[in-house]
């Protein structure tokens, strides 16, 4: 059923997406060891699974395709690691006719749902996104999404982490010329771009977007906030194939190359 209140205001971060491609048993494996509590693999009925790391607000998500059957295709040809930025709407049709002004190419809205199970029930999860063609944001996909069933996804007991984790704080994309890919990624965003000291950047509410120089245009790096590190630094040494480096009290780098993965972990204290 649809929640009465919506979650989302129209330009607010929604999700970032991790394509797992075709190893997404690896990936959950990787990411519950590390401390993240998984939300039951999901299936959608587009062709892709997944799995989700909640929060309160915006939240993560592996996405991947399934051995068999519909695979979507959109996945397999999106790049593998980082590679989505969602955009939160209240109303797909108002937001797709937003987006025709601004000189972007954009598609038409698309329904899509998956089963959702949890104390011992399933219900339907649905959702309707609007895109970019791929071609529109070589360094990954952007798109918004409405949630009809926002109950089925933000709940309770799966927003609490054992390691700890709490907020998605920062995206870093690189571009070949950030100031100017800087403005469709505002657009895109339905946010206006700022500069600061650190270069351009858009930010979407307690997020930020930011778009710096590099040969390619790809996202590069995401910030996740923590209650403390301690956990996930445990974690984290004790599995092969991980590189854990604590910079500050309150900073790491944890990559993940088998994933193609690299995420800067914070803390307050």
């Amino acid at each position: 059923m649809k929640n009465a209140v919506s979650r989302s205001t129209f330009g607010g971060l929604d999700h970032v997406v991790i394509n797992t491609m075709r190893d997404m048993d690896a990936a959950a494996v990787a990411f519950t060891i590390l401390g993240f509590r998984l939300t039951p693999r999901g299936h959608h009925s587009l062709g892709s699974i997944n799995h989700l790391m909640m929060t309160p607000g915006p939240y993560l998500e592996l996405v991947g395709v399934p051995p068999e059957g519909l695979q979507r295709q959109d996945v397999v040809d999106s790049p593998f690691g980082l590679n989505g930025l969602v955009i939160a709407c209240a109303d797909a049709d108002a937001t797709f006719a937003s987006l025709e002004q601004t000189g972007l190419p954009v598609e038409p809205p698309v329904a899509f749902s998956r089963p959702v199970t949890f104390s011992g029930q399933t219900e339907v999860a649905e959702f309707r996104t609007v895109r970019f063609p791929a071609a529109c944001f070589p360094a990954g996909r952007i798109y918004h999404c409405e949630h009809l069933t926002p109950d089925l996804i933000w709940r309770p007991e799966w927003q609490v982490h054992p390691n700890g984790f709490c907020r998605i704080s920062k995206l870093v994309v690189t571009s070949p010329d950030p100031a100017m890919d800087v403005d469709r990624y505002a657009a895109a965003c339905n946010a206006v771009a700022h500069q600061d000291r650190e270069g351009w950047f858009v930010p979407l509410g307690d997020f930020r977007l930011d778009v710096v120089p590099g040969p390619v245009a790809r996202f590069m790096e995401l910030d996740l906030l923590f209650g403390t590190l301690d956990e996930i630094e445990r974690r984290a040494v004790a599995m092969p194939n991980v590189v854990w480096v604590r910079q500050a009290a309150t900073c790491a780098t944890l990559r993940l190359a088998e994933f193609n993965l690299s995420l800067t972990c914070r803390s307050p204290r």
